[in-house]
C-alpha cells in the first residue's frame, strides 16, 4: 500500500499498475493495435499523433507479424516524424537524454554516456546514433524483440546506477505532459552530469507531477536498503545488506553519500 502511495504522489501511478504490453505469439488486430499505441506513446514522449503522422507500412508490416516490436520501435526512431519533433527542435544533449527516455527507459547516468553518443552522431550520423540504442545489449536484456519499452527508471534494479533514479525525475514530468509541451530544448541533467551529481527531485510547475497536491513532504520518510562490500584489509569477506531511513528531502543527499561510501543500492521504499 505505502509503494502504491508513493507512486500515485510522484505521478508514476500508472506505470506501476500496468503491466508490459508485448507481442510474443499470435494476436487479434486489437491487441497488435493496443501495442502500436504503446510504442507510438513511448517513443514519441507521449506526444499526440494526428492521424496523417502514423507510419502506416509500418503498422500493416507488424499487423502482417513480418516485423517485431522492436522493428517497429526503429521504424518509428529513423523516421521523420520522430525527427521533426524531437531531433530538429532540441540541443543535441537535450536530444540524447530523450533518446535515452523514449528507448532504454531510463535516463543517462553520467557525462561519459552523452560524450560517448555525441562522438557516435558526429562520426556516424542519425541512423548509427539511433540504432545504438535499439541494438544495445540493455535493450535486448529489458525488451528484446517482443516488449513496448517502458520506463524503468523509477526502480532501481539489479545492474542500474542508482543515480538513474534521481535524474530520471528530472526528464519525467508526470503521466499527462509530453516532452515536447516541456519547451525545454536544452539539457535537464547537463549541470549535474557534468558535476557528477545526484539530481533533487523536484516537483512539476503545479506543485505536483500529477496535478494533485503533494502535501508536506517533510513527513514521509524512505527506507533504503543498501549492500555494502567488505572494506580493504577486513577479515568480513562478505557484502552486507544494511538499511538507512531518511526523510523525503534527504533522500538525494543520501543517495549521494552512500554513492560516495561505495554502497549499491537494492530498493528505496516508502516507509
Amino acid at each position: 500500500m505505502a509503494a502504491l502511495t508513493e507512486a500515485s504522489r510522484l505521478g508514476i501511478r500508472p506505470f506501476a499498475d500496468s503491466t508490459k504490453a508485448e507481442l510474443r505469439f499470435v494476436k487479434t488486430p486489437e491487441e497488435v493495435q493496443s501495442v502500436i499505441w504503446a510504442v507510438y506513446r513511448q517513443v514519441l514522449g507521449n506526444e499526440h499523433l494526428f492521424e496523417s503522422e502514423r507510419l502506416s507500412s509500418a503498422e500493416s508490416l507488424l499487423h502482417q507479424a513480418q516485423i517485431t516490436v522492436r522493428d517497429f520501435v526503429r521504424a518509428i526512431a529513423l523516421s521523420e516524424l520522430y525527427k521533426q519533433k524531437f531531433f530538429y527542435t532540441n540541443s543535441q544533449v537535450r536530444f540524447i537524454e530523450l533518446n535515452y527516455k523514449h528507448l532504454l527507459g531510463r535516463a543517462p547516468y553520467d557525462e561519459s554516456e552523452i560524450a560517448y553518443h555525441v562522438d557516435l552522431y558526429n562520426s556516424q550520423g542519425y541512423e548509427a546514433e539511433m540504432n545504438s540504442y535499439i541494438d544495445s545489449v540493455e535493450y535486448q536484456q529489458s525488451f528484446g524483440d517482443a516488449i513496448v519499452p517502458n520506463y524503468r527508471g523509477f526502480q532501481t534494479t539489479i545492474g542500474q546506477k542508482t543515480v538513474g533514479f534521481p535524474h530520471f525525475f528530472q526528464l519525467y514530468r508526470g503521466y499527462a505532459n509530453s516532452d515536447r509541451a516541456q519547451n525545454q530544448p536544452q539539457g535537464r541533467l547537463t549541470w549535474d552530469l557534468g558535476k557528477n551529481l545526484v539530481s533533487p527531485i523536484y516537483p512539476a510547475a503545479s506543485g505536483s507531477l500529477t496535478g494533485v497536491t503533494t502535501g508536506n513532504r517533510g513527513g514521509n520518510t524512505y527506507r533504503i536498503r543498501v549492500t555494502q562490500a567488505a572494506a580493504a584489509n577486513s577479515p568480513r569477506i562478505r557484502q552486507s545488506i544494511t538499511e538507512v531511513v531518511v526523510p523525503f528531502d534527504q533522500l538525494s543527499n543520501r543517495l549521494q553519500q552512500l554513492n560516495r561510501q561505495g554502497g549499491k543500492v537494492i530498493s528505496i521504499d516508502l516507509s
